[in-house]
């Protein structure tokens, strides 16, 4: 019984892992095209090319509420699964590892 709970343990963690991987690779994104932005509008570039900059940008942004709520989601599952099987876990490196993830993020 632990054995399946320590492999939900470790995939939990991962999936919070990666989507908060997701969510920085997203704000990195944005930073650096509003970036690339503005310096497309002090080169005076074509208006075209400046909207479709922009829109670009928006478009990584509409990405961030959901990263946000796919965290949430993953937050939650792991949290839950860890105070089922605190008694079980406790003290192996998983339910380490988990705990240390947990307290990365701000939900």
């Amino acid at each position: 019984m632990a054995d399946s709970r320590v492999k939900q343990l470790r995939i939990k963690t991962g999936v919070l892992k990666r989507v908060l991987k997701e969510k920085e690779v997203y704000e990195k994104e944005v930073e650096n095209e509003k970036q690339r932005l503005n310096k497309m509008i002090n080169e005076a570039k074509d208006e075209y090319d400046i909207r479709k900059q922009e829109e670009v940008i928006n478009e990584t942004l509409m990405m961030l509420p959901d990263c946000q709520k796919r965290i949430y989601n993953a937050y939650n599952d792991l949290k839950s699964l860890l105070q089922e099987s605190e008694e079980d876990l406790q003290g192996t490196e998983d339910f380490e590892t988990a705990k240390q993830v947990l307290s990365q993020v701000a939900v």
